[in-house]
């Protein structure tokens, strides 16, 4: 039973309610090539891929655990250094911090 004055939560709507805010599950980035890449947003990341990235010591692991091999490939054949991804990475993670706090609390 739920008391007098306290908030309740719909997980559907939280959820949604970042996502929309976010711009989706996933981010996009466009190569110096114009090829569009992509990998999991960082909240919305399942546990192994979270994993993966936060085990990763250099620039060219932390750049393979987002990416993935395939992916990995298409980024370095465009011209791009493995720490571009770690700036990227933190301009994602400083808009998720910007975003989560003008999220509204109640659709």
């Amino acid at each position: 039973m739920s008391k007098p004055n306290r908030k309740r939560y719909k997980l559907t709507e939280v959820k949604a309610q970042f996502t929309e805010a976010l711009g989706g599950e996933t981010v996009e980035f466009e190569l110096a090539n114009g090829e569009v890449l992509e990998f999991p947003h960082p909240l919305f990341a399942d546990d192994e891929w979270t994993t993966k990235v936060d085990d990763a010591e250099t620039n060219r692991e932390k750049a393979h655990a987002i990416l993935g091999d395939e992916q990995y490939d298409k980024y370095v054949a465009a011209g791009h250094a493995d720490a571009e991804i770690g700036l990227l990475f933190l301009a994602v993670q400083q808009d998720m911090r910007d975003q989560v706090k003008k999220r509204p609390t109640r659709s």
